[in-house]
C-alpha cells in the first residue's frame, strides 16, 4: 500500500461516526483488530497500535495489504 493511501484509509476508518471496529491485514498474514479509535495513532506512513493488554505494535504502509471494515454487514443472513 502506498503512503498516501495508508494514511488516508487508516484515518477514514479511525474517524468514522459512529466508530466501528476494523481490521488491518498485514502482508505477512498477521491481522490487527482495531476495536477503539484511540488505540491507533498514524503519522507519515507509520502507525502505532495499542493492542489489548497495552502491547504496542508499530507498523508502516509497506507492511499493510488491506484495511477491512464492516465484515458483519457483508455476511449472508
Amino acid at each position: 500500500m502506498d503512503r498516501g493511501t495508508f494514511d488516508g484509509t487508516i484515518r477514514a476508518f479511525k474517524h468514522r461516526k459512529p466508530f466501528r471496529p476494523f481490521t488491518v491485514a498485514m502482508v505477512n498474514g498477521d491481522r490487527l483488530e482495531v476495536d477503539h479509535p484511540d488505540a491507533l495513532a498514524v503519522r507519515d506512513g507509520v502507525a502505532l497500535f495499542a493492542a489489548p493488554g497495552g502491547v504496542p505494535v508499530i507498523f508502516d504502509y509497506e507492511g499493510v495489504s488491506q484495511v477491512i471494515g464492516d465484515l458483519v454487514e457483508r455476511l449472508p443472513s
